[in-house]
């Protein structure tokens, strides 16, 4: 390694400065300089390393056309030399998370090369790539980049100089799901009995086995009379008008579709589809109402099993997405059937 050690650093079209929405289809493409972020990321390495280069690609490209993209990276990879390999921050961009955990991956396992990249946590990508690469953990927005950027670069030349990482919480870096061995002065029933104590002294402590917290989510109560109830259709299984219209995202969805279903006793092929990137969509391609049944909810309404089909049909595609998307979506798809007086909602997947 030289005195200075070299970094190769990926980001989209738009840290890339190349542009917004209307660019998410560039290919990926080199750049011998500095660009976006790389600049600041510089910086921040205070002058033991170096950033030798740029790579920018549209965040739609690489998620359609990911061995694509991945070859080219890796070609320039090859080319350039790095010793260290850097993506982001993605933050809680779903796609751009995606791309920077999928050339994690690659590059942690095809080039066995040390992989930096930042993510909020809830983002889609960090459970591509952690167990691999280490990922920073960020705010949800890029207005985190200032306190990103530095806590990359600080690990990254830890990396480079083959300096052992210490815990999670103290570096900074979401946790690998990896355990580590290690010696404590007293043994696990008097470190376990002094956080009981605590604990029921009120006093502060610091689990040693953290535990997940899952959603409580209260059920609505039952609908009393399903015979004079709108009954509205949702999916997260990418079933869109032929064309997709809204430009859903095949994975990692960052908008859902509303769609006019009040004259259709179906939903007809080849008038809708799926661009659902999880799973087969030929079945689905074949027959939408497969995954969106709204064949049979209209057969409902005609039988007088329900009251009516609510006439718009909601969309977006599940895989990927991140739970704080989701959540919005929910919330912001929900207001719409409240304020319009729906009475339940049937909600399919994949």
């Amino acid at each position: 390694m030289s005195e200075k050690f070299k970094v190769l650093y990926y980001v989209n079209q738009f840290f890339g400065q190349v542009g917004g929405e209307d660019k998410a289809g560039m290919p990926p493409e080199y750049r011998p300089q500095k660009v976006g972020p790389a600049m600041g990321f510089e910086g921040a390495l205070r002058g033991e390393g170096e950033v030798v280069g740029t790579i920018i690609c549209g965040d739609n490209y690489f998620n359609e056309h990911q061995k694509e993209s991945l070859d080219f990276i890796k070609k320039t990879v090859k080319e350039a030399s790095p010793d260290v390999v850097v993506a982001g921050p993605a933050f809680n961009a779903g796609r751009y998370g995606m791309a920077c955990g999928e050339l994690a991956k690659a590059m942690a396992e095809e080039l066995a090369l040390p992989v930096v990249t930042g993510m909020y946590a809830e983002n889609p990508g960090v459970d591509v790539c952690k167990n691999k690469a280490i990922v920073v953990g960020t705010s949800d927005s890029a207005a985190g980049m200032r306190k990103a950027l530095p806590a990359m670069a600080a690990i990254t030349v830890k990396l480079a100089k083959g300096i052992e990482l210490g815990a999670p919480e103290k570096e900074g870096y979401i946790a690998r799901g990896m355990r580590k061995t290690l010696f404590e002065e007293k043994r696990g029933s008097l470190r376990a009995v002094s956080m009981l104590l605590a604990r029921l002294k009120g006093e502060e402590f610091e689990t040693e086995l953290p535990m997940p917290v899952f959603d409580q989510v209260e059920p609505a109560p039952a609908i009393r009379d399903l015979s004079k109830a709108t009954v509205a259709l949702c999916t997260s299984g990418g079933i869109v008008p032929q064309g997709n219209p809204d430009g859903i995202q095949s994975a990692s969805a960052q908008k859902w579709g509303k769609y006019d279903v009040s004259g259709l006793d179906g939903l007809p092929a080849p008038g809708f589809y799926s661009t659902h990137g999880g799973y087969d969509t030929a079945y689905a391609n074949e027959n939408p109402n497969r995954v969106a049944p709204l064949d049979l909810l209209k057969e409902f309404a005609k039988e007088g099993v329900i009251g009516k089909v609510f006439d718009w049909f909601f969309t977006t595609t599940g895989t990927g997405t991140s739970v704080s998307n989701a959540q919005k979506f929910g919330k912001e798809i929900g207001a719409i059937l409240k304020e319009a007086g729906v009475d339940g909602v049937i909600l399919t997947s994949t």
